[in-house]
């Protein structure tokens, strides 16, 4: 059970996507890389880290977009997204309900 537990918190430190968009500020979130904003006006409250990370890749052509090296070759985007997903599933509960009472996260 505490490997558990630890998994799930080092997962969920490492989804910092779900992090920026589970409470955003006045429900809106910046998304933009190296000074290019993202096309999306919106995004939703359900799995929002993996939508802030399809949106960040919804940039204006932009070679560091995408993470840079990561782990293994691997870029850091694409490790924050399957941690996102992970994270986004366990508070799902939660990010369905404020769904329906607020609507999806505004973009910029």
């Amino acid at each position: 059970m505490k490997t558990l537990i630890a998994a799930l918190l080092i997962v969920s430190c490492a989804a910092c996507s779900t992090l920026k968009t589970v409470a955003p500020d006045r429900g809106r979130v910046d998304i933009s890389s190296q000074g290019y904003d993202s096309n999306c006006n919106k995004i939703p409250r359900i799995y929002s880290g993996v939508s802030y990370n399809v949106c960040l890749l919804n940039s204006e052509p932009n070679s560091n977009a995408i993470g840079g090296i990561g782990l293994l070759g691997v870029p850091l985007i694409f490790i924050d997204t399957m941690c996102s997903a992970i994270a986004d599933t366990v508070i799902l509960p939660y990010t369905i309900y404020t769904q329906v009472n607020d609507g999806s996260i505004k973009v910029n």
